[in-house]
This record gives structure tokens, C-alpha cells and sequence, in this order.
């Protein structure tokens, strides 16, 4: 859509998106106000605002001396840029010393042309979804140690979430997985994508066992290059940063759409009832990973 004069970020959504928190969430971060998010711009100072403040209505604990994890990365063109990463955590029962990340970064393409890129699916799905995730985190405490990584710069080139991984808040050995969620509110077919059992078989029974939530169909693949390396999505989200250091990994995520990488990425474009279950679906995954003793 076309650029406008930049609004308030508490953007009214409509009564549809009312019936969820997690989807009012996801019109405010991809309102024309944010800009498209992009890394280093008042629209990501504007959207990163906003979940610091939901994560201190959450009543989430910080991981370190505070929410935000700043890191500075340069260009091609030679442009130093600064960042912040934005991790939460939530103890463990059983095994605090050992950490499940769960990632969703915040970022977005920005203004291009004059046009806003809002990204709705990508990803102010997963970046909303992990604000609900640390809500069912807070009231069912896991047995390991989760930490909520909110990353900044992934579309630089997944660099908030090397810079986690190239100096991590705890140990790298502590940290068991990661489990990163990106574009997972859009699609029309019902069908919610797990990238990473082929390279880290033992999730796939955890995965075929979960039954999803009513109108989600969970399909396993997009980790190989059986259908050529443009459909191997391993590398292409943030999870790539933790396989590249050894970290085993699940994304979940949808197929591209019309709307990706487009100004089209809108709220409106959504389809809230898969978006919910897609999210639900997820939970359950990471209900039972964190069951099995690491």
C-alpha cells in the first residue's frame, strides 16, 4: 500500500481480530505506523516499544540485566548498522540448565518505493504467536528453560540470530534446540510446514505422534534439496544461524503466498482461524519435546 503519515501504533483492528490477543497483536506490529520494521529505522524502535511493553504485561523475566540484547553488523555497502535482539525467559522445573530457544524474528523489508511493507505473515505472525507462547509458558512452566528470542535482522541476513549464537546469554552447550517460527498465519489450504527432522531425526516421531489442532494439516519436509535448493528451507530462516553451530532445529512455517515480500503482506490477508490452530499446533509440539528427558 501506499505510504502514509505514520499513525498511532495502537491501530484498532477489527471485531474479527478482537476474539484472539494474539492476532490483535499481529495487526498492531504490521500497521502502516511500524513502517515495515525494518532493522535500524523509528519503525523498529516503534514495534520493538510495543512488545517490551508486552512482555512486561506478560510478566516475563529478562534473560540477563534486561530485555534488549543490542549487536551492530555491517553491510555490503559497507554501512554499520545496529540492531537489538529482544530475549525473555522462562525457568525450568526439572532441568533449568538447559535451554529450548524459541525464536521468531521481528523485523520486516521496510519502505521500498514509497510503499509500506507491512509484513503481516512475515512475521508479525511469529512474532505475535511468541508473545502467546510466553503467556502458556507463564501459567504451564516447562521443564527445561525456555528462552524467547524476539531476533532483529533477519532479512539482513539472519543477523540477530548469529549474534545470538556467537555469543549466546548461557552456555552453547546448554542450549538443547531451537524451535523457530516464521510466516505461519497465511494459508488458505490449511497447511503448516516442520523443516528440520530430516536432519534431526529424532524429532520426527514427536512430530507424527502431535495431532493438530482442527483445520492444520502438519507436513514434514522443505529440509532436503530433493526438490532443488530453493524449496530446502534449512538455511533460510533463523534456525540456520543454530544448524550451522551444531544446535538441532525445527521451523515451522508456510509456503510462500501472493503476499510475500510484498506490500500485500497485510493483516487483512490472514486467515485467523488456521493462524490460531497453526499456533495451537505448535505448543503442542513443544509440550512434548520438553517432556523428553536432554
Amino acid at each position: 500500500m501506499v505510504a502514509g503519515t505514520a499513525a498511532s501504533a495502537q491501530v484498532a483492528a477489527p471485531p474479527a481480530a478482537r476474539s484472539h490477543p494474539m492476532i490483535d497483536a499481529l495487526y498492531v506490529l504490521a500497521a502502516d505506523s511500524m513502517e515495515g520494521r525494518a532493522v535500524g529505522t523509528a519503525g523498529s524502535e516503534k514495534a520493538r516499544r510495543f512488545l517490551l511493553t508486552q512482555l512486561a504485561e506478560i510478566g516475563a523475566a529478562p534473560v540477563g540485566a534486561g530485555f534488549e540484547h543490542p549487536f551492530e553488523f555491517t553491510t555490503r555497502q559497507g554501512a554499520s548498522v545496529r540492531g537489538v535482539n529482544l530475549l525473555a525467559q522462562v525457568r525450568g522445573t526439572a532441568e533449568p540448565e538447559r535451554y529450548i530457544v524459541v525464536s521468531a524474528h521481528y523485523d520486516h523489508v521496510g519502505v521500498r518505493g514509497g510503499e509500506i511493507y507491512n509484513g503481516a505473515d512475515d512475521n508479525a505472525s511469529g512474532t505475535a504467536a511468541l508473545l502467546e507462547l510466553t503467556r502458556r509458558l507463564r501459567d504451564n512452566p516447562p521443564r527445561h528453560s525456555v528462552i524467547l528470542a524476539l531476533f532483529d535482522a533477519e532479512e539482513s541476513g539472519l543477523r540477530g540470530a548469529a549474534a545470538f549464537v556467537a555469543s549466546p546469554p548461557v552456555p552453547r552447550e546448554a542450549i538443547v534446540m531451537n524451535i523457530n517460527l516464521d510466516m505461519i498465519s497465511r494459508s488458505e489450504e490449511g497447511v503448516l510446514w516442520a523443516a528440520g527432522s530430516a536432519s534431526y531425526p529424532q524429532f520426527k516421531p514427536i512430530l507424527q505422534a502431535v495431532t493438530p489442532a482442527a483445520g492444520v494439516t502438519l507436513k514434514l519436509g522443505h529440509d532436503t534439496d530433493a526438490d532443488g535448493p530453493s524449496n530446502n528451507w534449512t538455511s533460510q530462516s533463523d534456525q540456520g544461524a543454530f544448524h550451522r553451530a551444531g544446535i538441532p532445529f525445527l521451523y515451522f512455517g508456510v509456503e510462500d503466498h501472493p503476499g510475500y515480500h510484498k506490500p500485500t503482506d497485510d493483516p487483512e490477508a490472514i486467515t485467523p482461524a488456521f493462524y490460531v490452530g497453526a499456533v495451537e499446533t505448535i505448543w503442542r509440539v513443544l509440550r512434548e519435546i520438553d517432556r523428553v528427558p536432554r
